[in-house]
C-alpha cells in the first residue's frame, strides 16, 4: 500500500528587527527645517520695511509718549509731524499749542499772518533728551557769564536783561530773567530785527531726562508773569498733573 504523505506549510518567518518608520527617521529632520524657517519669518517680520500706521484721529484722547526714559501725555492735534503721532518711545516730539488757551490748533483753520508780533497765538515746543547739556540754571550760573556783556538792565516789567557779548556764539541775543529767582523764568531771546523779523524767546525746563523747549515771541515779555504761569501750566498738562 502507498503511503501518502502530507506536508503542512511552515508558518513564515519573522524578522528578528522590526523596520523602523520611515516617520520616525524624518521628524527630527521636520522640527529642525520648522525651526529655521520660523526664525527666517520672524527675522524677516522684523526687518522688513513697513508703511506707517493709519493717520490716527485728531480728537483723539492723549497719547501716552516717551522721550528719553520720561513718560508724557500727549494730545495727537498737538503733534506736528505726522510720523509722531503714535503711542510708544520717540527720539523727539514737536508740539504745538495755542496761546493762551493752551489747547491744540484746528488742523482745519489755516492760520492767518499775524498783523504784528504780539498777535501771534502759538506756542511751539519740542521734548527731547537732553545729551550731554547743562541744566538750564546751571548753563546761566556757569557758561553764559563768559559771553555776557557786565552791564545789567531792567525791562519796564520787571525783568532783567543782559545782552550777549558781539563775537560769541550767542551774539544778537539776550537773556531776560526774574532777577528774584532766575531758576523760576529765564529765557534766552534773539532781538527783532530789520525787514520785519520777529525776536524769539526760548524757553527751557529739564524734566528728568528730558528737555522741554518753548518757543515763542519776544513780545509776549511784557506780559511774562502770564506767560510763566501758562508754561507751568502746559508741563503739568503734558506730564498729566492736574493743572
Amino acid at each position: 500500500m502507498a503511503m501518502t504523505h502530507t506536508h503542512r506549510a511552515s508558518p513564515p518567518r519573522r524578522s528578528r528587527r522590526a523596520p523602523r518608520p520611515r516617520s520616525l527617521l524624518w521628524l527630527p529632520i521636520a522640527i529642525f527645517l520648522a525651526g529655521v524657517i520660523g526664525a527666517g519669518t520672524w527675522v524677516t517680520y522684523l526687518l522688513w520695511p513697513r508703511w506707517p500706521a493709519a493717520g490716527m484721529m485728531l480728537d483723539a484722547p492723549a497719547l501716552p509718549i516717551t522721550v528719553s526714559g520720561v513718560n508724557f501725555n500727549v494730545p495727537p492735534a498737538a503733534i506736528r509731524n505726522k510720523v509722531q503721532r503714535k503711542p510708544g518711545t520717540h527720539e523727539r516730539v514737536d508740539l504745538v499749542f495755542l496761546w493762551p488757551s493752551l489747547t491744540p490748533p484746528d488742523p482745519a483753520v489755516k492760520a492767518a499772518p499775524p498783523s504784528s508780533p504780539g498777535a501771534i497765538d502759538r506756542i511751539f515746543l519740542t521734548i527731547a533728551g537732553y545729551g550731554n547739556t547743562l541744566p538750564p540754571l546751571e548753563r546761566f550760573n556757569t557758561i553764559y557769564p563768559r559771553y555776557l556783556e557786565p552791564s545789567i538792565a531792567t525791562t519796564p516789567d520787571g525783568l532783567a536783561l543782559r545782552p550777549f557779548r558781539e563775537g560769541t556764539p550767542y551774539q544778537g541775543e539776550d537773556i531776560l530773567y526774574d532777577d528774584r529767582n532766575p531758576g523760576r523764568f529765564m529765557v534766552r531771546c534773539t532781538r527783532d530785527g530789520a525787514g520785519g523779523a520777529i525776536g524769539v524767546c526760548l524757553f527751557e525746563r529739564r524734566i528728568e531726562q528730558a528737555d522741554v523747549t518753548a518757543r515763542f515771541p519776544r513780545a509776549w515779555l511784557s506780559e511774562w508773569q502770564t506767560v510763566s504761569q501758562g508754561l507751568d501750566t502746559l508741563m503739568k498738562s503734558l506730564r498729566g498733573m492736574p493743572r
